[in-house]
């Protein structure tokens, strides 16, 4: 099976692994060289992700039997549509099932006439007056979202990037008199825990839950950013979500793919949701219409089925199982010194890929060329994987001493200190929760 991989970042590398792993003739398009994936592939095209004529011909060129789409971006630019208008099988959504993702305005307004659990109140504003008059009617702290895409920016909270409504006002503003309109919608407080599954339209397949750390810096401080690290643990779940937790926030992605293929746009491909765990249960904050990305190189690694399996699956919906093997993983994320404000770019570091090897952590290039010459986004993911999470921090940890240069991590992430954190967030909203070590 011949197959084009469209995109170059970290989640991408996990992806062409996965692929590779399972048997497939791989094929890359993306706008850098990732050295991880040109190491994989019989045929590297560079170019923009969302120029999609240029992806398509690089396709034809290779002769590939199908696409497999990794980010966010040229879905919304219809590349699954025109893929399939020349013959290409692609697993992700067209364009008009993808605006779950890139049209925040849409998402919700979706999720209000299909009555789909954990929905939360909101307006959509493109007068200034309206907003002000509405926040101020509305009373309790708000979240502002811009309406498009912003790679996990963009977004601010009051009680966190805003101090108060009349900041969330102001930034609101901002975004209408920039984009025309904004999302305005009710803070919701508790965890966040990511949710990703597989289907084909009709059935859905879960993958294990985890946790993204979108914050810049330790301690859940800085920008949010578009995420430097994750967890999973062995059984599936997280520390502080029930089974009760798990199957409602399931059953909201079940009867997302049931209501938008009753509204005539079938959902092919990957979907995840992020969900805010709160007092009264999982509420839905976004929805993300490909793997996540650290989240990705969580569930990846730990794939027993044939991704190209469960991608033909996808493609000829008949999508049957995804198995994964019981084990807990930690993602951190290496990122240039000032990222995400003024990161650096052009500067080289050193990889000891064999000493890396040699702690058992996995290892996937991002934003970084074969000459490993920063290029000022998140760089270089490693991946712990064990039998537990304090094992499989320390593979992950363990293995960042062998990458040298002008980088950063979160030296926190999927410690059991954070995630301690965590539990104790949702005992003082008054939830009870059952031991569920990790």
């Amino acid at each position: 099976m011949r197959i084009l991989l469209v995109g170059g970042g970290g989640r991408e590398n996990a992806i062409g692994e996965a692929l590779v792993r399972a048997g497939a003739e791989l094929y890359v398009v993306s706008k850098h060289r990732n050295p991880g994936l040109a190491r994989l592939t019989k045929g590297y095209g560079i170019a923009n992700e969302t120029d999609v004529e240029k992806v398509l011909s690089y396709a034809e060129k290779f002769g590939v039997d199908m696409a497999f789409i990794g980010p966010e971006a040229p879905l919304e630019r219809g590349i699954v549509d025109t893929f399939e208008e020349a013959g290409i099988p692609a697993v992700g959504p067209n364009r008009e099932a993808a605006k779950l993702e890139t049209d925040k305005a849409f998402a919700r307004a979706f999720m209000q006439r299909n009555e789909i659990p954990g929905r939360k109140a909101f307006r959509v504003f493109d007068d200034v007056s309206e907003m002000r008059s509405w926040v101020d009617d509305f009373g309790k702290p708000v979240v502002v979202k811009p309406i498009g895409l912003t790679g996990g920016k963009g977004v601010k909270v009051v009680g966190h990037q805003l101090r108060d409504n009349n900041e969330a006002k102001a930034y609101a503003e901002d975004l209408i008199r920039r984009d025309g309109k904004v999302l305005v919608e009710e803070r919701t407080d508790g965890v966040e825990f990511t949710f990703q599954v597989f289907t084909d339209g009709k059935r859905v397949i879960p993958m294990p839950l985890a946790q993204d750390y979108p914050h810049a810096y330790e301690n859940d401080e800085g920008p949010i950013t578009g995420g430097m690290g994750s967890y999973s643990c062995s059984n599936g779940l997280l520390p502080f979500v029930t089974k009760d937790d798990y199957e409602k926030a399931f059953e909201t992605l079940k009867a997302t793919v049931a209501a938008i293929k009753k509204e005539g746009a079938p959902y092919k491909g990957i979907l995840y949701g992020q969900f805010m765990l709160s007092k009264e249960g999982p509420v839905l904050i976004e929805y993300n219409v490909r793997f996540g990305d650290p989240e990705a190189m969580n569930v990846l690694p730990l794939l027993r089925t044939s991704l190209v399996e469960i991608a033909e699956g996808i493609v000829d919906g008949n999508l049957r199982k995804a198995e994964f093997e019981g084990k807990a993983t930690v993602v951190k994320y290496l990122a240039p010194r000032g990222y995400p404000v003024n990161p650096v770019r052009g500067v080289k570091i050193e990889v000891d890929e064999k000493a890396i090897a040699e702690t058992g952590a996995r290892l996937y290039y991002a934003s970084i060329d074969e000459n490993l010459t920063l290029l000022g986004s998140r760089a270089i993911a490693v991946v712990g994987i064990a039998e537990n999470l304090e094992e499989a921090e320390g593979i992950a940890r363990s293995a960042i001493k062998h990458v040298r240069g002008e980088l950063f991590y979160r030296r926190d992430v999927g410690t059991r200190e954070s995630v301690e954190r965590r539990i104790r967030v949702m005992r003082k909203l008054g939830r009870k929760l059952e031991p569920n070590p990790c």
